[in-house]
Protein backbone atom coordinates (compact mmCIF):
# COMPACT_ATOMS: atom_id res chain seq x y z
CA UNK A 1 0.00 0.00 0.00
CA UNK A 2 1.16 3.49 -0.89
CA UNK A 3 0.40 4.89 2.55
CA UNK A 4 3.04 2.67 4.17
CA UNK A 5 5.65 4.25 1.91
CA UNK A 6 4.20 7.65 2.81
CA UNK A 7 4.46 6.92 6.51
CA UNK A 8 8.04 5.75 6.14
CA UNK A 9 8.88 8.99 4.33
CA UNK A 10 7.00 10.98 6.98
CA UNK A 11 9.37 9.62 9.63
CA UNK A 12 12.61 9.86 7.62
CA UNK A 13 14.11 12.98 5.96
CA UNK A 14 14.29 12.88 2.16
CA UNK A 15 17.58 12.51 0.32
CA UNK A 16 17.26 13.59 -3.29
CA UNK A 17 20.28 11.50 -4.32
CA UNK A 18 18.99 8.22 -2.91
CA UNK A 19 18.06 5.41 -5.28
CA UNK A 20 17.32 1.71 -5.03
CA UNK A 21 19.87 -0.37 -6.88
CA UNK A 22 19.43 -4.11 -6.67
CA UNK A 23 19.72 -7.22 -8.78
CA UNK A 24 17.19 -9.87 -9.72
CA UNK A 25 17.50 -12.77 -7.27
CA UNK A 26 15.73 -15.25 -9.53
CA UNK A 27 18.98 -15.87 -11.37
CA UNK A 28 20.44 -17.22 -8.13
CA UNK A 29 17.86 -19.98 -7.74
CA UNK A 30 19.26 -23.47 -7.57
CA UNK A 31 17.72 -26.11 -9.86
CA UNK A 32 15.90 -27.49 -6.81
CA UNK A 33 14.51 -24.08 -5.84
CA UNK A 34 13.49 -23.39 -9.45
CA UNK A 35 11.64 -26.71 -9.50
CA UNK A 36 9.87 -25.81 -6.24
CA UNK A 37 8.84 -22.46 -7.74
CA UNK A 38 7.46 -24.03 -10.90
CA UNK A 39 5.61 -26.63 -8.84
CA UNK A 40 3.98 -23.87 -6.80
CA UNK A 41 2.82 -22.24 -10.05
CA UNK A 42 1.61 -25.44 -11.71
CA UNK A 43 -2.05 -25.26 -10.64
CA UNK A 44 -2.23 -21.49 -10.12
CA UNK A 45 -5.27 -19.96 -11.92
CA UNK A 46 -4.36 -16.93 -14.04
CA UNK A 47 -0.66 -16.72 -13.04
CA UNK A 48 0.35 -14.08 -15.61
CA UNK A 49 -0.89 -10.94 -17.33
CA UNK A 50 -1.27 -7.40 -15.99
CA UNK A 51 -4.12 -6.46 -18.33
CA UNK A 52 -7.23 -8.60 -18.66
CA UNK A 53 -10.59 -7.72 -20.18
CA UNK A 54 -13.65 -9.26 -18.53
CA UNK A 55 -16.89 -9.03 -20.52
CA UNK A 56 -20.47 -9.88 -19.63
CA UNK A 57 -23.23 -8.43 -21.81
CA UNK A 58 -22.63 -4.68 -22.09
CA UNK A 59 -20.29 -4.62 -19.09
CA UNK A 60 -16.57 -4.43 -19.91
CA UNK A 61 -13.96 -4.47 -17.15
CA UNK A 62 -10.31 -3.68 -17.86
CA UNK A 63 -8.43 -5.24 -14.96
CA UNK A 64 -4.97 -3.70 -14.59
CA UNK A 65 -2.51 -5.22 -12.15
CA UNK A 66 -0.53 -2.41 -10.56
CA UNK A 67 2.62 -2.02 -8.52
CA UNK A 68 2.60 0.69 -5.87
CA UNK A 69 6.31 1.52 -6.20
CA UNK A 70 7.96 3.54 -8.92
CA UNK A 71 10.00 2.37 -11.89
CA UNK A 72 10.69 4.56 -14.95
CA UNK A 73 9.86 1.65 -17.27
CA UNK A 74 6.22 2.14 -16.28
CA UNK A 75 6.10 5.30 -18.41
CA UNK A 76 6.13 3.24 -21.62
CA UNK A 77 3.42 0.93 -20.24
CA UNK A 78 1.22 3.91 -19.45
CA UNK A 79 1.65 5.28 -22.96
CA UNK A 80 0.60 1.95 -24.46
CA UNK A 81 -2.48 1.68 -22.24
CA UNK A 82 -3.74 5.26 -22.55
CA UNK A 83 -5.49 5.05 -25.96
CA UNK A 84 -7.68 2.21 -24.64
CA UNK A 85 -8.16 3.11 -20.99
CA UNK A 86 -8.87 6.77 -21.67
CA UNK A 87 -12.19 5.68 -23.23
CA UNK A 88 -13.45 4.19 -19.94
CA UNK A 89 -16.51 5.48 -18.09
CA UNK A 90 -14.85 5.17 -14.67
CA UNK A 91 -11.68 4.09 -12.87
CA UNK A 92 -11.80 2.00 -9.69
CA UNK A 93 -8.76 1.89 -7.40
CA UNK A 94 -8.11 0.19 -4.09
CA UNK A 95 -8.30 3.69 -2.64
CA UNK A 96 -8.42 6.84 -4.76
CA UNK A 97 -5.64 9.40 -4.68
CA UNK A 98 -7.98 12.05 -3.20
CA UNK A 99 -8.98 9.79 -0.30
CA UNK A 100 -5.37 8.78 0.26
CA UNK A 101 -4.23 12.40 0.30
CA UNK A 102 -6.89 13.31 2.85
CA UNK A 103 -5.80 10.38 5.03
CA UNK A 104 -2.14 11.36 4.73
CA UNK A 105 -2.89 14.94 5.76
CA UNK A 106 -4.72 13.76 8.86
CA UNK A 107 -2.06 11.24 9.75
CA UNK A 108 0.68 13.84 9.41
CA UNK A 109 -1.09 15.71 12.21
CA UNK A 110 -1.93 12.67 14.33
CA UNK A 111 -0.12 9.32 14.20
CA UNK A 112 -2.37 7.70 16.80
CA UNK A 113 -4.05 5.32 14.29
CA UNK A 114 -0.73 3.45 14.00
CA UNK A 115 0.36 3.84 17.63
CA UNK A 116 -0.26 1.79 20.77
CA UNK A 117 -2.25 4.34 22.74
CA UNK A 118 -2.73 2.31 25.94
CA UNK A 119 -1.19 -0.66 27.68
CA UNK A 120 2.37 -1.99 27.44
CA UNK A 121 4.74 -0.97 24.66
CA UNK A 122 6.55 -3.41 22.38
CA UNK A 123 9.62 -3.29 24.63
CA UNK A 124 7.48 -4.87 27.34
CA UNK A 125 5.73 -7.29 24.98
CA UNK A 126 8.77 -8.75 23.19
CA UNK A 127 11.80 -10.74 24.35
CA UNK A 128 14.87 -8.54 24.63
CA UNK A 129 16.78 -10.22 21.79
CA UNK A 130 13.82 -9.94 19.40
CA UNK A 131 13.34 -6.29 20.25
CA UNK A 132 17.04 -5.62 19.61
CA UNK A 133 16.87 -7.26 16.16
CA UNK A 134 13.68 -5.39 15.27
CA UNK A 135 15.11 -2.07 16.44
CA UNK A 136 18.18 -2.57 14.27
CA UNK A 137 16.10 -3.09 11.13
CA UNK A 138 13.96 -0.05 11.87
CA UNK A 139 16.99 2.11 12.66
CA UNK A 140 18.17 1.47 9.08
CA UNK A 141 14.94 3.16 8.04
CA UNK A 142 15.52 6.14 10.33
CA UNK A 143 12.97 5.11 12.95
CA UNK A 144 14.33 5.39 16.50
CA UNK A 145 13.59 2.61 18.96
CA UNK A 146 11.67 4.87 21.35
CA UNK A 147 9.22 5.67 18.56
CA UNK A 148 9.01 2.10 17.25
CA UNK A 149 8.18 0.83 20.74
CA UNK A 150 4.86 2.68 20.56
CA UNK A 151 3.88 1.50 17.07
CA UNK A 152 1.38 -1.22 16.31
CA UNK A 153 3.01 -4.52 15.33
CA UNK A 154 1.18 -4.87 12.00
CA UNK A 155 2.45 -1.44 11.00
CA UNK A 156 6.04 -2.32 11.85
CA UNK A 157 5.72 -5.48 9.76
CA UNK A 158 4.78 -3.31 6.79
CA UNK A 159 7.57 -0.84 7.51
CA UNK A 160 10.14 -3.64 7.46
CA UNK A 161 8.87 -4.50 3.99
CA UNK A 162 9.95 -1.07 2.70
CA UNK A 163 13.68 -0.99 1.80
CA UNK A 164 15.58 1.94 3.35
CA UNK A 165 16.34 3.32 -0.11
CA UNK A 166 12.61 3.85 -0.72
CA UNK A 167 12.13 5.89 2.44
CA UNK A 168 14.71 8.33 1.07
CA UNK A 169 13.09 8.75 -2.35
CA UNK A 170 10.22 11.26 -2.66
CA UNK A 171 9.15 9.60 -5.93
CA UNK A 172 9.06 6.08 -4.47
CA UNK A 173 5.26 5.83 -4.40
CA UNK A 174 4.72 7.02 -7.98
CA UNK A 175 3.82 3.55 -9.18
CA UNK A 176 1.41 2.29 -11.81
CA UNK A 177 -1.66 3.17 -9.76
CA UNK A 178 -0.44 6.77 -9.41
CA UNK A 179 0.19 6.95 -13.17
CA UNK A 180 -3.32 5.65 -13.87
CA UNK A 181 -4.71 8.23 -11.47
CA UNK A 182 -3.02 10.94 -13.52
CA UNK A 183 -4.49 9.39 -16.67
CA UNK A 184 -8.02 9.45 -15.26
CA UNK A 185 -7.62 13.05 -14.16
CA UNK A 186 -6.21 14.10 -17.54
CA UNK A 187 -9.29 12.69 -19.28
CA UNK A 188 -11.77 13.84 -16.61
CA UNK A 189 -12.88 10.26 -15.84
CA UNK A 190 -14.62 9.66 -12.47
CA UNK A 191 -12.65 7.69 -9.87
CA UNK A 192 -13.98 5.43 -7.11
CA UNK A 193 -12.51 3.43 -4.23
CA UNK A 194 -13.06 -0.29 -3.71
CA UNK A 195 -12.37 0.00 0.03
CA UNK A 196 -12.14 2.59 2.77
CA UNK A 197 -8.88 3.25 4.61
CA UNK A 198 -10.60 3.04 8.01
CA UNK A 199 -11.85 -0.45 7.14
CA UNK A 200 -8.37 -1.46 6.01
CA UNK A 201 -6.80 -0.21 9.23
CA UNK A 202 -9.43 -2.03 11.28
CA UNK A 203 -8.69 -5.23 9.37
CA UNK A 204 -4.99 -4.99 10.18
CA UNK A 205 -5.78 -4.40 13.84
CA UNK A 206 -8.45 -7.08 14.29
CA UNK A 207 -6.17 -9.52 16.13
CA UNK A 208 -5.14 -8.99 19.77
CA UNK A 209 -1.87 -7.15 20.08
CA UNK A 210 -0.22 -10.21 21.64
CA UNK A 211 -0.95 -12.22 18.50
CA UNK A 212 0.30 -9.37 16.33
CA UNK A 213 3.56 -9.32 18.30
CA UNK A 214 3.96 -13.08 17.90
CA UNK A 215 3.51 -12.81 14.13
CA UNK A 216 5.91 -9.86 13.97
CA UNK A 217 8.61 -11.85 15.78
CA UNK A 218 8.10 -14.90 13.58
CA UNK A 219 7.99 -13.13 10.24
CA UNK A 220 10.05 -9.94 10.57
CA UNK A 221 13.13 -11.43 8.93
CA UNK A 222 11.09 -13.15 6.22
CA UNK A 223 9.39 -9.95 5.07
CA UNK A 224 12.33 -7.59 5.37
CA UNK A 225 12.90 -6.37 1.82
CA UNK A 226 16.37 -5.75 0.54
CA UNK A 227 17.07 -3.76 -2.60
CA UNK A 228 17.64 -7.06 -4.39
CA UNK A 229 14.19 -8.30 -3.39
CA UNK A 230 12.68 -5.04 -4.60
CA UNK A 231 14.46 -5.34 -7.96
CA UNK A 232 13.23 -8.93 -8.27
CA UNK A 233 9.65 -7.89 -7.60
CA UNK A 234 9.70 -5.00 -10.08
CA UNK A 235 11.27 -7.09 -12.84
CA UNK A 236 8.76 -9.90 -12.38
CA UNK A 237 5.93 -7.36 -12.38
CA UNK A 238 7.05 -5.82 -15.68
CA UNK A 239 7.30 -9.35 -17.10
CA UNK A 240 3.64 -9.68 -16.00
CA UNK A 241 4.44 -12.67 -13.77
CA UNK A 242 2.39 -11.67 -10.74
CA UNK A 243 1.98 -15.22 -9.40
CA UNK A 244 5.74 -15.73 -9.58
CA UNK A 245 6.22 -12.62 -7.42
CA UNK A 246 4.08 -14.09 -4.65
CA UNK A 247 5.40 -17.63 -4.82
CA UNK A 248 9.02 -16.47 -4.97
CA UNK A 249 8.39 -14.32 -1.88
CA UNK A 250 6.83 -17.31 -0.11
CA UNK A 251 9.79 -19.59 -0.85
CA UNK A 252 12.32 -16.90 0.08
CA UNK A 253 10.36 -16.14 3.23
CA UNK A 254 10.43 -19.74 4.36
CA UNK A 255 14.18 -19.91 3.77
CA UNK A 256 15.02 -16.70 5.64
CA UNK A 257 12.52 -17.00 8.49
CA UNK A 258 14.10 -20.02 10.14
CA UNK A 259 10.61 -21.32 10.90
CA UNK A 260 9.40 -24.86 10.41
CA UNK A 261 7.29 -25.51 7.33
CA UNK A 262 4.19 -25.93 9.52
CA UNK A 263 4.63 -22.69 11.46
CA UNK A 264 5.57 -20.70 8.36
CA UNK A 265 2.57 -22.02 6.42
CA UNK A 266 0.29 -20.95 9.28
CA UNK A 267 1.71 -17.42 9.28
CA UNK A 268 1.69 -17.18 5.48
CA UNK A 269 -1.93 -18.34 5.34
CA UNK A 270 -2.90 -15.65 7.84
CA UNK A 271 -1.02 -13.02 5.82
CA UNK A 272 -2.69 -14.18 2.59
CA UNK A 273 -6.15 -14.30 4.15
CA UNK A 274 -5.80 -10.79 5.50
CA UNK A 275 -4.15 -8.97 2.61
CA UNK A 276 -5.57 -10.87 -0.36
CA UNK A 277 -8.50 -13.21 0.19
CA UNK A 278 -10.66 -11.06 2.44
CA UNK A 279 -10.05 -7.89 0.50
CA UNK A 280 -10.71 -9.57 -2.86
CA UNK A 281 -14.03 -10.88 -1.61
CA UNK A 282 -15.01 -7.43 -0.38
CA UNK A 283 -13.98 -5.80 -3.66
CA UNK A 284 -16.00 -8.29 -5.69
CA UNK A 285 -19.20 -6.99 -4.13
CA UNK A 286 -18.47 -3.58 -5.66
CA UNK A 287 -17.15 -4.96 -8.96
CA UNK A 288 -20.17 -7.19 -9.60
CA UNK A 289 -22.46 -4.20 -9.02
CA UNK A 290 -20.97 -2.44 -12.08
CA UNK A 291 -23.43 -2.79 -14.95
CA UNK A 292 -23.48 -1.66 -18.60
CA UNK A 293 -20.28 0.36 -18.39
CA UNK A 294 -16.68 0.14 -19.53
CA UNK A 295 -14.49 0.62 -16.48
CA UNK A 296 -10.91 0.19 -15.31
CA UNK A 297 -10.23 -1.86 -12.18
CA UNK A 298 -6.68 -0.96 -11.09
CA UNK A 299 -5.45 -3.01 -8.12
CA UNK A 300 -2.21 -4.58 -6.97
CA UNK A 301 -1.16 -7.30 -9.39
CA UNK A 302 -1.11 -9.86 -6.59
CA UNK A 303 -4.90 -9.63 -6.40
CA UNK A 304 -5.45 -10.96 -9.93
CA UNK A 305 -4.45 -14.63 -9.81
CA UNK A 306 -5.11 -17.76 -7.71
CA UNK A 307 -8.43 -19.34 -6.71
CA UNK A 308 -9.38 -16.30 -4.65
CA UNK A 309 -8.14 -13.85 -7.31
CA UNK A 310 -10.38 -11.36 -9.05
CA UNK A 311 -9.95 -13.04 -12.44
CA UNK A 312 -11.04 -16.48 -11.24
CA UNK A 313 -13.96 -14.99 -9.32
CA UNK A 314 -15.10 -13.07 -12.40
CA UNK A 315 -14.93 -16.23 -14.49
CA UNK A 316 -17.06 -18.02 -11.92
CA UNK A 317 -19.52 -15.11 -12.07
CA UNK A 318 -20.04 -15.67 -15.79
CA UNK A 319 -17.61 -13.18 -17.30
CA UNK A 320 -15.58 -13.99 -20.41
CA UNK A 321 -11.91 -13.18 -19.86
CA UNK A 322 -9.28 -12.28 -22.43
CA UNK A 323 -5.69 -11.24 -21.84
CA UNK A 324 -4.83 -7.89 -23.41
CA UNK A 325 -1.70 -5.90 -24.22
CA UNK A 326 0.11 -4.23 -21.33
Amino acid sequence: MRFFIFLACLLVPFSAQAACEGRDLRSDLSPEAQADLQQALADFPYPEGNHWIATKGDTVLHLIGTLHTNDPRMDAVTERLEPTLSQADAFYFEVTQDEMTAFEQELAKDLSPVLITSGPTLIELMPEEDWAALSSGLAERGIPSWMAAKMRPWFLSMMLGVPPCMTENPEASYGMDARLTDMAEAHDIPQYSLEQIDDLMAMFDQHPIEKQVQSLIRMASAFESSEDQLATMVNAYLEEKHAEIIQFARLQGLETSGLSQEVFDEEWSSFEQQLLVGRNNNWMQHILAIQDQTVVIAVGAGHLGDDHGLLNQLEQAGYTLKRAAF
